[in-house]
């Protein structure tokens, strides 16, 4: 069984597009960690952020300790960002994360490794395919990501 919860343990709509942490029960779980578990009663917080739909499936969107974005109180997971921008064919690689905004308390930013395109251009791309409140409001074009010995994406040096 799994669930995806907010912050105070509520169930998420069940609406495709709400997100929240997922937490996960049944036999087929392990006891815990070696130096503590995540559990909080039977349950096992996975600390993947995730959507439920009305038959109970759940996507999951990113990480909840490098994924989530939280703007304008919108709970935002950098990966279907993500995919919406690597859906257009002149994006080799994108990464996004929230960067800090005034009003928003963050804003989402793409940093992306593309040729022959605009921000503008890919903003109105993405649009086709997610809510206002997910769009990117800034497009940073690089020439690479910034990556660790494993190919791994390293997130927290591009907002840096």
């Amino acid at each position: 069984m799994s669930d995806a919860l907010d912050d105070d343990g509520r169930d998420v709509p069940a609406d495709g597009e709400s997100i929240g942490e997922l937490w996960v029960r049944g036999p087929m779980l392990f006891d815990g960690y070696r130096n503590g578990p995540r559990f909080a009663g039977e349950w096992f917080r996975t600390g993947d952020i995730a959507s439920a739909d009305a038959e109970g499936r759940h996507r999951i969107v990113g990480r909840r300790s490098t994924d989530l974005i939280k703007s304008g109180g919108y709970k935002i997971g950098s990966g279907e960002v993500e995919d919406a921008l690597l859906a257009h064919p002149a994006v080799r690689e994108a990464a996004v994360v929230g960067t800090p905004h005034d009003d928003l308390g963050e804003q989402v930013t793409a940093y992306v490794v593309a040729r022959g395109l605009t921000g503008g251009e890919l903003i109105d791309f993405v649009a086709r395919t997610l809510s206002v409140h997910k769009r990117p409001r800034e497009i940073r074009f690089v020439p690479e990501l910034p990556r660790n010995a494993m190919g791994k994406v390293q997130k927290r040096l591009l907002s840096s």
